[in-house]
């Protein structure tokens, strides 16, 4: 089979099962927002970003120099794997411990539902964490549908306890539904991992190794990278702690004999998290497809790198052809259907009413899907850092956009609450790009050819029309339903597209079907 299509096959399976997934973290979000509410849902999401910071110091890039290590002298897979998951799993525990301690210290958490949240939610962290690293086998040998298995399996155990709990044992109960949430993550995440050992034991034995002098090593080459992705995650993640922070609390009053979350003024922290939550969910999903390319990628990057292979200007062409061709409709289609998008996976009080002056969810996706377009392609210049082991230059650079990230969040959360933050993301994804393309010229000339991106923008600028004009009249038919009509015919338009303006051609196929 051709490197080409390994690449795209063993891409496709991981954003099949991601976009199984996807489907599966809709059913969640509404289910979440119909049972927490507004405030309780930012709760909620404060759990997840909150050890989102604590989980990247567990993974300080190991994964993907693990990836290139292995990729490197697969001979020496069992012992490079072994010694790298004794590592994760030693960093993750610590990690989830501290991350547990910090929450409890925390004065404004006090007496709300995060700080157990986070030690329960933790636990289902230290087991995915493992389970990132095993796959990272899987990844070498570009079988990645063997983990996706495990994804699918996982979420659907994990999406039914949640759908049990909410719905059945604890409908009247929400604090204690709101724990039982946490857990469905740890449960299905035990499924997950154990589907994926399994597989993963058919390419490599897996076993702790604690080799000390490999530690050193590799936590050196890792060390930069590590902390440029912790870097990455602050000012990924920095905004929705700073309002959680920043912004004054709701109060709790009883209703019908339950406790509820009120916000007595305009921003409160826990409503804008949830607002700024909900669009967080959709970006992050759809962040994962040039990721999980890249990953793919990686591989064979690495070995043209390697062989100075006359093949390596191609791939890199291929690659940022690849994800400029994702990006586009994401960013058109996403924003002209924001409104009906979240009203499916949401309820009204997540919906903008400008009337007066309240801006929802869909506002802030349409603000950060611009943020997500350059983060698409930041994904394709941030691994080619690795892949030429300059990852230094990766820390610097996100060094930078972390305390401009931080200063201008601090200003301008209190004043305009998720939508500073958003415009935040937009302008710090916008500087990494413009930074990380000018420093990987200077190591691996890019050599970029921009006649295919002109063919997507006309492709993409005829699927927006197409929706855009099919809006209404399929909203008077369906109403916000329509999205479920309109993205397809959005999809088959682009995609045909591609090939009326020769976006995709007959020597992109045909590279793909060579053997």
């Amino acid at each position: 089979m051709s490197t080409a299509r390994k690449i795209l096959s063993n891409t496709a399976f991981q954003i099949f099962g991601k976009g199984v997934t996807a489907a599966l973290s809709i059913i969640v979000v509404k289910l979440l927002t119909s049972y927490l509410g507004k405030e309780g849902y930012g709760q909620y999401t404060t759990v997840y970003e909150f050890l989102a910071f604590f989980g990247i110091i567990a993974d300080l890039g190991l994964y993907t120099i693990a990836v290139r290590e292995m990729s490197k002298d697969e001979e020496k897979i069992p012992y490079i794997i072994g010694n790298v998951l004794g590592m994760r799993t030693l960093l993750v525990v610590v990690t989830m411990s501290l991350a547990a301690i910090a929450a409890f210290m925390i004065p404004k958490y006090q007496g709300s539902v995060i700080p157990l949240g986070v030690a329960i939610a933790g636990a289902g962290t230290i087991l995915i964490s493992i389970n990132g690293t095993i796959s990272s086998v899987l990844q070498v040998h570009l079988k990645m549908q063997f983990a996706t298995i495990g994804l699918i399996v996982g979420k659907i155990v994990s999406v039914s306890y949640m759908a049990f709990a909410a719905l059945v044992m604890f409908k009247g109960d929400i604090k204690t539904g709101f724990y039982h949430l946490m857990l469905a993550g740890v449960i299905g995440n035990l499924i997950t991992l154990l589907i994926t050992y399994k597989y993963t034991t058919q390419y490599a034995p897996i076993k702790y190794r604690f080799d000390m002098s490999f530690w050193r090593e590799v936590l050196l080459r890792a060390l930069p990278y590590g902390v440029a992705l912790f870097l990455n995650t602050i000012y990924f993640r920095v905004d929705t702690i700073l309002m959680s922070l920043l912004l004054p609390n709701e109060i709790t009053e009883i209703v019908n004999g339950e406790e509820k979350l009120k916000c007595m003024q305009e921003l409160c922290a826990n409503g804008q998290v949830g607002l700024y939550g909900v669009a967080m969910r959709m970006t992050e999903v759809m962040l994962l497809i040039p990721i999980y390319f890249m990953n793919s990628v990686l591989p064979v990057l690495t070995r043209y790198l390697r062989e100075k292979s006359e093949k390596l200007q191609m791939l890199l062409q291929y690659t940022f052809d690849f994800i400029v061709t994702m990006a586009l409709p994401i960013l058109v289609g996403g924003y002209i259907l924001a409104y009906p998008i979240i009203f499916i996976i949401s309820k009204p009080e997540f919906m903008s009413d400008l009337s007066k002056n309240f801006y929802g969810s869909d506002i802030a996706l349409k603000l950060l899907l611009f943020a997500l377009v350059f983060a698409f392609i930041n994904a394709m210049f941030g691994i080619l850092l690795v892949a030429v082991n300059q990852q230094m230059k990766l820390l610097y650079i996100n060094g930078v956009c972390v305390l401009f990230n931080v200063i201008t969040n601090i200003i301008f959360i209190p004043i305009y609450g998720f939508r500073g933050a958003a415009l935040t993301s937009i302008a710090c994804e916008f500087f990494i790009l413009v930074a990380t393309y000018i420093t990987i010229n200077k190591y691996l000339p890019l050599n970029l050819r921009l006649n295919r991106a002109f063919r997507l923008l006309i492709s993409v600028t005829v699927m927006g029309l197409v929706i855009y004009y099919l809006r209404q009249p399929t909203y008077d038919l369906m109403e916000n339903k329509n999205v479920a009509l309109l993205v397809p015919i959005g999809g088959v338009v682009y995609f045909a597209m591609l090939f009326v303006t020769k976006a995709v051609d007959r020597e992109m196929i045909d590279l793909v079907r060579r053997r």
